[in-house]
């Protein structure tokens, strides 16, 4: 007989879930104990869909972890995450209950420490090298003394006074300021912004397009300077038509940016003296250039005249050369005379023997005159030529002329309406600068005049004193006037005579006698 088990199978009282319902409390629970956690990791597998929202790994050498940033989040990401990079993420936790898995919201993203920046700059300076952006053959040499200067860096720091300062030093030029942020989330799209909005400039517009770029930002770390590796300035500077300068840090710094443009200063300043030379030492070396071609004229001048002088000693004397043919000719004319009679008298002879007929003769004649008549027409047509030639020559002459009396007779009207101007001006200055020379002179001679009256005696006189002037000076002392048989008393209003008096004898004091006391 078998026996039939109706007791409850164990763990048939426990609560039955229901997958949402599970997954639900899962999600509470996980979210509850790691709403805002830190982790530190590598990003592994980067997926950016259409959509806009960021889907990536987060791994160390034993787990993975899988992570998102939503579309509004990653916008305001200050670094995108790429795969290798060694970051810090900031979020929560929570579950897919779609897929049965947990997950982790990232809204902020930093780079683990300077060995990360390393690694990511090393990786991108590697793929964009690749690329042909850091090759020799696309950098153009810089103008040797450019009009304008274009300089993207922040207009507050200390750089731009430096550099402002050392181009007003060596060659002062016109400078065009792009603002930008030199550090932080907006410093890269600003500075590619301001090295395209440059090249944007059109030839010729009311904004004078720059010969030269100078990208500068002083010293700082390398958190400080990475706006200037990010690709999208390496690459707006790798596509500059205009030659740019990079003068981003110090000496030991290196961006990316170093590499993409033409010339790489060690400082802000360094690049400010790359962009213009000297003007003293151009000037300079004008003034040797300048001396260097009168002396070689000179000198060339010189060379000549030598060789000159000695092909003349090689010539030999001007007489010597014509003494020869001199002799000749005076014995050619010797012999001219009687072979000239032998002939007139062989022709004579000929002709006395052989007369001319008269048809001949007037042929002849009929055809000289023809001929003279044709020279003379000739001769007529040649002269008047030749006098036209002259009157035209003339003509043009006096009308240059003219035109030059013109030219002079305005200009020094010019001038002297100009000089009457400036004479008239300066006769106005002068006029007024003598008033005023006057007035301020008079003024100070009132001055003088009041402090003489303030300071004179006869102001003192007016307040009831007196002065007693002697025959020779002036008696300052009772005895002196006692002495002084006549002297003078000058009041405010005039003076009197006097003369001094005896002066009463004091009466002496009499001691009363002693009272007699009588004795009794």
């Amino acid at each position: 007989m078998d026996l039939i088990d109706d007791e409850p199978s164990p763990g048939s009282n426990a609560h039955e879930f229901t997958v949402s319902e599970l997954s639900g409390a899962v999600k509470r629970s996980i979210e509850d104990q790691f709403g805002r956690v830190r982790v530190r990791a590598e990003v592994g597998r980067v997926s950016r869909p259409s959509s806009g929202h960021l889907y990536f790994d987060l791994k160390d050498d034993r787990a993975c972890l899988a992570a998102v940033t939503w579309k509004g989040q990653a916008a305001r990401l200050i670094q995108r995450p790429e795969e290798g990079m060694e970051v810090i993420a900031t979020g929560r936790l929570t579950t897919f209950p779609g897929q049965s898995k947990y997950q982790m919201i990232v809204d902020q993203i930093e780079l683990a420490g300077a060995g990360a920046l390393m690694a990511m700059l090393d990786k991108r300076r590697k793929a964009l090298a690749d690329e042909g952006l850091f090759d020799q053959d696309r950098k153009r040499p810089l103008p040797f003394l450019p009009r304008v200067i274009g300089v993207v860096t922040s207009p507050s720091g200390a750089v731009i006074r430096d550099i402002l300062h050392r181009l007003r030093d060596r060659f002062p030029m016109h400078v065009l300021i792009w603002p930008v942020a030199v550090q932080g989330e907006g410093c890269a799209p600003q500075v590619a912004a301001a090295i395209h909005g440059f090249n944007a400039l059109p030839e010729g517009g009311p904004i004078p397009r720059p010969d030269l770029l100078i990208v500068a930002r002083g010293g700082g770390s390398l958190e400080d300077l990475w706006g200037f590796n990010e690709e999208i300035v390496v690459r707006a500077a790798a596509a500059s038509r205009i030659p740019l300068i990079s003068g981003v840090g110090h000496e030991t710094d290196t961006t990316l940016i170093d590499f993409a443009s033409d010339r790489r200063a060690p400082t802000p300043t360094a690049a400010a003296e790359m962009a213009v030379p000297v003007r003293a030492e151009l000037a300079l070396r004008l003034s040797e250039a300048g001396s260097r071609i009168l002396r070689c004229r000179a000198q060339g001048t010189e060379r000549r005249r030598q060789r000159l002088r000695d092909l003349a000693r090689a010539m030999g004397r001007p007489a010597t050369l014509t003494e020869g043919p001199r002799q000749r000719l005076d014995l050619q004319g010797a012999r001219l005379e009687p072979a000239l009679r032998q002939l007139v008298q062989s022709r004579r002879h000929r002709l006395a023997s052989r007369p001319i007929p008269a048809a001949t003769l007037r042929q002849f004649t009929a055809a000289k005159r023809h001929g003279l008549d044709r020279l003379e027409g000739r001769l007529d047509a040649a002269r008047q030529r030749r006098l036209e030639r002259p009157q035209d020559r003339l003509a043009q002459l006096h009308e240059r002329l003219d035109r030059s009396l013109a030219r002079v007779t305005a200009s020094t009207r010019r001038a002297m309406t100009q000089q009457q101007a400036k004479l008239a001006d300066l006769d106005a200055r002068l006029t007024a600068a003598l008033r005023r020379g006057q007035a301020q002179r008079s003024e100070a001679l009132g001055r003088l005049d009041r402090m003489r009256l303030t300071l004179g005696y006869t102001e003192t006189l007016k307040r009831g004193f007196a002065v007693i002037h002697g025959p020779e000076h002036l008696l300052t002392s009772a005895a002196a006037a006692a002495a002084t048989a006549q002297f003078q008393i000058e009041f405010a209003d005039g003076r009197i005579d006097a003369r001094p008096e005896a002066a009463p004898r004091p009466k002496r004091r009499t001691t009363p006698a002693p009272e007699q006391k009588t004795l009794l």
